[in-house]
């Protein structure tokens, strides 16, 4: 699925899904679910909820990783499907956050079981911003399914850093081989 997606303070969250392809079912239940669970937090006003800070989480110190990032172990305070029983990985220099990954607290649906989730950040037009997210999912009646969301930037904070362009989607592609850019 590729979808253009917008927010700013006086319109919000706002999304156009313009390329398709795979399973109608997941595109439903998982993708569109995601793109709408995303516009209800904005809306919300509650970003927060998300945020890596002590009021959502505790942490423990996990030393160095191999690729040279610092490790701590994060958990939850509270059940919640924004945030993650797992790991963030920061950058020595600043401790800028470089990547989370774990699972999520809360399932975010009947449908959606045990999701294991992996979101990597950096810094674009002076911002840090997602790049990608993979996840790992069991969707009832589905079984397993994988998910990559790569993000694309035009403007960041009224800056120009990016002309993204939708990406054709193989003819009977799958989401797994076809790319999927939000």
């Amino acid at each position: 699925m590729d979808a253009w997606t917008e927010f700013d303070h006086a319109g919000g969250f706002r999304y156009e899904v313009v390329g398709e392809g795979g399973s109608s079912y997941i595109r439903k239940k998982v993708l569109l679910a995601a793109l709408d669970g995303e516009q209800k937090l904005w809306a919300s006003r509650e970003p927060q909820r998300a945020s890596v800070t002590l009021d959502n989480y505790s942490f423990q110190n996990g030393g160095s990783t191999q690729d040279g990032l610092e490790w701590l172990g994060v958990t939850p305070r509270r059940k919640d499907v924004l945030l993650v029983d797992g790991s963030i990985f920061l950058q020595p220099a600043d401790g800028e956050l470089a990547r989370i990954e774990g699972r999520l607290s809360k399932s975010p649906s009947f449908w959606t079981r045990r999701v294991e989730i992996m979101r990597q950040y950096q810094r674009i037009g002076g911002v840090r911003v997602p790049v990608t997210v993979e996840s790992v999912a069991h969707v009832l009646i589905a079984g397993r399914s994988t998910f990559r969301m790569t993000y694309e930037y035009q403007t960041i904070n009224g800056q120009h850093v990016g002309d993204p362009q939708p990406h054709e989607i193989p003819k009977g592609g799958h989401p797994e081989t076809a790319p999927v850019n939000w």
